[in-house]
């Protein structure tokens, strides 16, 4: 079937591989997206972990942990401009919102924009949100949001890079938090959240990897053994090697510490387990990356890609 620059760009940008490679990728499997990605990633051309949709839309990512870091939020909130997210007035509207997740606790965006504003009862959030456009003069939108609550031990804790370009909030279950503690915890909680900044995992750990996942991960290194002409049973254990490799990737408790890639997280958590006198494991987090998955307004990049692929 014909393929469209739109449909190469796509490709390119979720794969980083060359414009006529993602082409004949296209043409091999019928336009499918994702087995074209599966078949650049069988030849070799496309990274694994690397996902369609680059960060697009201007604003920030902030986060609110409660003082006894039994509650957090992590929020993104877009504008149209990097100029206006780095305006005090735009701040502040974030700031104020987040508080007022961190107070309520809504269930999602919708039923938060119908609540009284916890900073004026007088008014809905959706009209504080309208009169902050109206004053700010640039489009707002406040896009996701997550809460997590401590209903028992542990602590949450937080980190945001590059003035609100990724944010990440990671719980922890752990003794529970006391004067003799709280400095160990805190700092371990903000070096998770800050590894997973960096390191983007996509599982806390093994078990939560769908099967299906490890499934399509698997069927693309039996295909990429058997191009090179292995036996089946060699082809094997070449995939036990490299499932374990994918779970050292993806999954947080197995990747290795950024600040000193010696350990584990695995191994980061138990010491601080030792330092607190009792048992800690990460128990989930949240990573959001600015204008994730939402397309920002290019130049005519489709019109380039056509010429260069000779459509």
């Amino acid at each position: 079937m014909a393929v469209t620059a739109a449909q190469i760009n796509e490709l390119r940008k979720s794969t980083g591989a060359g414009m006529l490679d993602c082409k004949k990728a296209l043409e091999e499997t019928n336009g499918d997206f994702e087995k074209a990605v599966d078949f650049l990633r069988t030849k070799g051309l496309a990274a694994a972990a690397k996902k369609a949709g680059r960060a697009a839309t201007e604003g920030m990512v902030a986060a609110f942990v409660s003082d006894n870091l039994k509650n957090g939020v992590l929020l993104e909130v877009n504008s149209e401009t990097d100029f206006v997210a780095k305006n005090d007035k735009f701040q502040a509207f974030v700031a104020s919102i987040g508080q007022h997740i961190l107070a309520t606790s809504p269930a999602d965006v919708e039923a938060m924009l119908a609540q009284p504003f916890s900073g004026d009862a007088g008014k809905t959030v959706e009209t504080y949100l309208k009169e902050s456009v109206a004053i700010i003069g640039e489009n707002i939108q406040i896009r996701r949001f997550a809460k997590y609550d401590v209903a028992g031990d542990g602590c949450i804790g937080s980190y945001i890079h590059a003035g609100g370009k990724i944010g990440v909030m990671v719980q922890v279950d752990s003794p529970a938090v006391a004067a003799g503690n709280k400095d160990v915890l805190q700092a371990l909680v903000k070096d998770i959240a800050m590894h997973s900044a960096a390191a983007a995992p996509r599982y806390v750990s093994q078990d939560q990897v769908d099967a299906d996942v490890l499934e399509r991960e698997k069927e693309i290194y039996r295909a990429k053994a058997r191009e090179t002409g292995k036996p089946e049973n060699i082809i094997e254990k070449i995939i036990e090697g490299q499932v374990k490799k994918f779970f050292s990737e993806i999954c947080l408790v197995e990747q290795q510490f950024v600040k000193d890639t010696d350990k584990t997280i695995a191994q980061v958590v138990a010491e601080a387990g030792k330092a607190v006198g009792g048992a800690v494991a990460v128990r989930r987090f949240e990573r959001f990356v600015l204008g994730e998955g939402l397309e920002k307004k290019e130049s005519d990049f489709a019109a380039e890609v056509a010429a260069a692929a000779g459509l």
